[in-house]
């Protein structure tokens, strides 16, 4: 049975999701006081929150069990996910559940804001009739320039097209052939700057985003420029923006987000170009219960071994893909464990080539695996496959993947280098016709073993009688040798011989092999 804490406000839609799962406990309680939360967090293994609930670093290092933490909503200002990554929790979101919510208010504003709709509506309501001075201008034919070509930059571009106006957009992670799906211009930032009627924002807050458009940028806009930010408070400089509005080099503004909220300073909202909303754009009764439903299902799935989605700390896979690149996972935390066991000293660098069939897909997962493999045999249990990545960036382990889809001898493998202070290890690995997980190099030495039970892997000169010898240590103490593998460069050079055993071989055992004729070095591998 799992504990589940829900901290904030959730539809009774989302809570029936969790409530209907008979392995679930769930707990509702709402507006908790820090120091509350803190002393009961230790019972749950997961936390439920939307923005209210602070998940700060101490919450974190006191949920002794947490596995767990979802937010109901795409930001994740009010959780530490670096806290939470070092202690293997993993911390997911809910990006699709107000995408449509937010691109509609977007276009609320920019409709708004371009009709002066809500200046007109107070002006009518206080007695006036000033229809000239509200005159709009249309967007049929402006240029409409978006930041961020995500889930709702692609919204608002499909719905731009429907009224006439020409779409650039940036995106450093957008390809130019899926832009040209979208009928939409992939420009630079300078670009947006320099070209646009219209300017929306639609990224996260990051240290390279805010302040992303500031007196610089207002500089280089053309005059009668309008802004939109549904996004993140932070991304456009708000002071600097109440000085273009003022000048009159921007016609108009649309806020919905703010670099306080609430904010401390109200004094930009006196302006009458300025349209402004207190954080709606997820506000719809359709994305409150979309946003409740998604979360609550991704925290019952994770918790209970069914996949995970929507992770910010870990990689997560489509269903339907992971079943094709599972083997290659499992594949490359066996290659990690032989690793981790063969090197000697500092882990520096990592080298990391995937070739074949398997490029085709997202490997992102793949390399975790290897992380975790490598990282296994020192951190123990410490280490998953959530903090893999976030332990070897810590510790200063430099990542290098590389991809071909060059088939040679295999028509898919992983080969990976690592090197140390003291040496360099490769070994390289692939499936068997049946998915079955291969190791098939060792340094220089060509073999062909599987990765089950344990290695014995031994150095050894290319002599007669190596095999017989070790074998008759090993049945001489009852250890069963379930598969064999021989490799040498030469004939009469090193060789390597490597011997899959069902059980773990004693020292005193690993003394007596490591000192028989003929053998260099024998080394015991626990996968």
């Amino acid at each position: 049975m799992y504990k589940v804490l829900v901290s904030d406000s959730l539809s009774e839609e989302g809570l029936k999701v969790l409530k209907d799962e008979k392995d679930l406990q769930v707990d509702v309680k709402l507006k908790l006081p820090t120091e509350e939360l803190k002393a009961i967090i230790k019972d749950y293994d997961a936390l439920v929150v939307r923005s209210s609930t602070k998940v700060t670093k101490d919450i974190i290092d006191a949920a002794s069990k947490l596995k767990v933490i979802g937010r109901a909503g795409v930001g994740l200002d009010n959780v530490d996910a670096e806290a939470a990554s070092k202690r293997g929790i993993i911390v997911m979101n809910t990006p699709a559940g107000n995408t449509i919510s937010t691109c509609e208010h977007t276009w609320s504003l920019m409709l708004s804001m371009s009709r002066n709709v809500p200046n007109a509506n107070a002006s009518l309501k206080e007695g006036k009739w000033d229809r000239n001075k509200y005159m709009g201008v249309e967007l049929y034919g402006k240029t409409l320039g978006i930041i961020g070509l995500g889930r709702i930059g692609t919204e608002v571009a499909k719905r731009a097209m429907a009224f006439g106006m020409r779409v650039i957009a940036y995106d450093p992670f957008l390809t130019v052939e899926k832009a040209n799906d979208l009928g939409v211009e992939l420009v630079e930032i300078k670009d947006i700057i320099r070209e646009s009627d219209y300017i929306t924002v639609h990224t996260p807050i990051t240290s390279e985003t805010k302040h992303l458009i500031g007196e610089k940028e207002f500089g280089q806009m053309k005059k009668g420029v309008r802004l939109i930010n549904c996004a993140r408070g932070g991304i456009i400089d708000e002071k600097a923006l109440a000085k273009a509005l003022d000048s009159g080099h921007v016609a108009g503004a649309a806020l919905d987000v703010y670099e306080d909220e609430p904010p401390k300073d109200f004094s930009i909202f006196k302006n009458p170009k300025l349209i402004a909303t207190p954080h709606l754009g997820a506000s719809t009764e359709e994305a409150q219960v979309n946003v409740a439903i998604e979360v609550a299902k991704q925290v019952a799935d994770a918790l209970l071994g069914r996949g995970c989605r929507n992770a910010v700390n870990v990689p997560c896979v489509d269903p339907e893909i992971y079943k094709v690149i599972r083997p290659y996972v499992t594949l490359a935390e066996k290659i990690g464990l032989v690793i981790g066991q063969l090197t000697d000293g500092r882990m520096q660098e990592v080298k990391i080539e995937y070739s074949g069939e398997i490029v085709q897909h997202d490997l992102a997962s793949v390399t975790i695996a290897f992380l975790k493999g490598v990282l296994t045999p020192i951190l123990q249990e410490t280490v998953n496959y959530v903090n893999a990545s976030f332990i070897a960036k810590e510790r200063g382990i430099k990542i290098v993947e590389t991809k071909t889809s060059q088939i040679e001898e295999f028509a898919n493998l992983i080969t990976i280098e690592a090197h140390t202070d003291k040496s360099k290890v490769v070994v390289a690995g692939t499936l068997s016709p049946r998915k079955n997980p291969r190791i098939v190099k060792i340094n220089d030495f060509y073999v062909e073993a599987s990765t089950i039970g344990y290695l014995l892997i031994l150095i050894n000169e290319d002599k007669p009688g190596i095999v017989g010898q070790i074998g008759t240590i090993l049945g001489q103490h009852k250890i069963n040798i379930a598969g064999m593998t021989l490799g040498r460069t030469k004939a009469g050079g090193r060789a390597m011989t490597v011997l899959n055993l069902d059980e773990e071989v004693p020292e005193g055992i690993m003394k007596e092999i490591s000192s028989a004729k003929h053998v260099i070095e024998a080394k015991l591998i626990k996968l």
